[in-house]
């Protein structure tokens, strides 16, 4: 009797390839921006595993945090092992989290300057059209302007929680108006931010190939000629 043959490895049109072995995920290991067969490589694994730290650091901070902030969610604290183990692992979540988003910024800074396309993009008409998936601009890069003002407002915002919570961790060493403002500013920064990152989780995931190109690395021609023309025509060299 003859051995089976191996069925062949399958392709996700949507979110990458499957198969480890792809040569596109092989070289999203250590390069990004090129093309490799029918993919595009979007993300290298550094930046995929600076951004899921980012987001894991992001949802600890959360998660501690939220009991410590109202005691209707004071339930949560069991996850992590009480409230006291929440109030100590709280400010080091922070600080893990303010600390990945600075590499992080480190790493896209020089990609995320505005253009005039990502200045049409955040205009409020463009992004409800965008957003109701009738728009469609043709010098969008590898980041919209959308992704490139969350990734600022994001920046911003770590800047803004480190720095009252050192002042609400170390309360002895600030005055009282310092404490009683840090107060305020952390709570609703942190509530703004959260509302913005939900924003981006559902971007993520509602957009055909976006949650992919995190995972694997990589991304379709198709998608990357839909969604970021001016950077598909970069690395293809198409019209």
């Amino acid at each position: 009797m003859t051995a089976p043959l191996p069925r062949p490895a399958t392709r996700s049109s949507a979110s990458g390839p499957e198969s480890t072995g792809d040569p596109a995920i092989l070289a999203a290991r250590t390069q990004d921006d090129i093309v490799v067969g029918d993919r595009l490589v979007r993300f290298r694994w550094r930046t995929r595993a600076l951004h899921w730290g980012v987001a894991l650091t992001f949802l600890l901070s959360l998660l501690t945090g939220l009991p410590i902030w109202t005691p209707i969610l004071g339930w949560l604290a069991y996850l992590v092992g009480g409230l006291q183990v929440a109030r100590w692992l709280h400010p080091w979540a922070g600080v893990a989290f303010s600390a990945l988003l600075f590499l992080q910024v480190i790493e896209w800074a020089r990609q995320m300057r505005m253009t005039p396309a990502d200045r049409r993009f955040v205009r409020l008409r463009s992004f409800v059209a965008y957003m109701r998936w009738q728009a469609h601009d043709e010098e969008v890069g590898k980041f919209n302007g959308g992704q490139k003002l969350l990734f600022w407002l994001s920046a911003l915002a770590a800047l803004g929680l480190l720095l009252t919570g050192v002042v609400l961790w170390f309360p002895g060493l600030f005055g009282e108006g310092l404490r009683q403002a840090s107060w305020l500013l952390h709570d609703v920064t942190f509530i703004l931010f959260t509302l913005l990152i939900i924003g981006h989780i559902y971007l993520g995931i509602v957009e055909p190939g976006t949650y992919g190109a995190m995972i694997h690395g990589t991304v379709s021609r198709d998608w990357a000629r839909l969604n970021h023309p001016a950077w598909y025509r970069d690395l293809t060299r198409e019209r």
